[in-house]
């Protein structure tokens, strides 16, 4: 199971919508067959283990880290069927698919056409390796990963607004990695004005986008359509889509402008004079983005952790402080009165990347 995890993981962030899934097959002790789905509408990775396994899937084993597929809306065939007649006598499966199509329905097949069939193995880190998949499945939103650069002091910038940067290049080439895995990431206008990010996944550390790595949507909110038209983030629409949020706020002209220049422009009901957020989550889950990458300022981080929406924080922090109280803190809005109102952070890991060190965790859900 081990080698079906770490073969379904060399996948990451190519499957999207889909789930990272590993394949191996056992024969005698032998491995006989191995696979993994590189990408949505490429083959799943039993069909890839069977087809290399051959005859010897006759009485074998295979080990895969989600239940197999049974249904047929999809561009692919079901794999269950294909289970079946390859004379597999064994399959193990690390975790049931939260897909209502499969949920079960898979291991019930292949049990009825009298195949042994043993679930929960290594079920914490099969689940672990599909949060995504799973979370995205179970509410229809996209899993939203706060992602920020900050000092000791979590300082984000200057008081002047200076912050680049206040990490090293280590940190800065985890972060185009992180962005390679991703769906999308998201910026406020503040952002795109003040920094004028071109939000793509670029080569090593040089300013040039990479042409090889998978290019996530860029998705601005903009609840009055203050954009240049010259942004960088609305550069090559037609290899990496830009997805501007707005409102009714927004002149008619200027999103007809941008739809002719390629750049999706979606209309949002406004809280508070901002796009909602609600709304907002919802329609891109709809549209497929199972993950959202936010690289926004501290008013929108405090805007999706208070609006519920974050569920990881993945925070690179430099060995340097700022100090002050008009240094710009990683959270914006307003503090709360008490300590127990704090976000809770879960399962938080450190790696260290040369001097800073990158903090992950999951927000934790009240």
């Amino acid at each position: 199971m081990k080698q079906a995890l770490r073969l379904a993981e060399k996948a990451k962030g190519h499957t999207s919508p889909n789930p990272m899934v590993g394949a191996v097959i056992v024969q005698n002790g032998h491995v006989v067959g191995r696979g993994y789905h590189r990408q949505a509408g490429s083959p799943h990775a039993e069909v890839i283990a069977l087809k290399k396994a051959g005859p010897k899937t006759r009485g074998a084993t295979i080990y895969l880290n989600l239940e197999p597929c049974c249904h047929t809306s999809k561009r692919t065939p079901p794999c269950v069927p294909a289970v079946q007649s390859s004379g597999v006598r064994r399959v193990v499966v690390a975790m049931r698919d939260p897909n209502p199509k499969v949920r079960g329905k898979g291991i019930r097949q292949l049990r009825r056409a009298g195949i042994q069939v043993d679930v929960g193995c290594m079920e914490r880190e099969a689940q672990e390796l599909n949060q995504v998949f799973s979370h995205w499945i179970r509410t229809g939103l996209p899993f939203v990963i706060l992602k920020a650069a900050m000092t000791l002091d979590g300082k984000i910038a200057t008081a002047t607004g200076e912050s680049q940067w206040i990490t090293g290049e280590l940190a800065r080439q985890h972060v185009h990695e992180l962005r390679s895995q991703v769906d999308a990431i998201m910026v406020g206008i503040g952002t795109v004005i003040k920094d004028n990010p071109e939000l793509s996944v670029r080569k090593g550390l040089s300013s040039q986008r990479s042409t090889h790595a998978r290019q996530p949507t860029r998705i601005v909110l903009d609840s009055r359509l203050r954009i240049s038209p010259t942004s960088k983030v609305l550069r090559w629409t037609l290899e990496q889509p830009s997805i501007l949020c707005t409102t009714a706020q927004a002149p008619k002209t200027k999103k007809a402008l941008l739809k002719k220049a390629h750049v999706t422009v979606l209309e949002f009901p406004q809280k508070k004079g901002h796009v909602s957020l609600t709304a907002c989550f919802q329609t891109l889950g709809k549209l497929g983005i199972t993950n959202v990458l936010v690289e926004g300022g501290s008013e929108l981080h405090a805007a999706i952790l208070h609006g519920g929406f974050a569920n990881q924080v993945q925070l690179y922090v430099a060995p340097r402080m700022l100090g002050g109280q008009n240094a710009k803190g990683v959270i914006g809005g307003q503090s709360p009165t008490h300590l127990s109102q704090a976000f809770s952070i879960d399962d938080l890991t450190v790696e260290m990347l040369g001097d800073d060190m990158v903090l992950t965790g999951k927000v934790h859900s009240v």
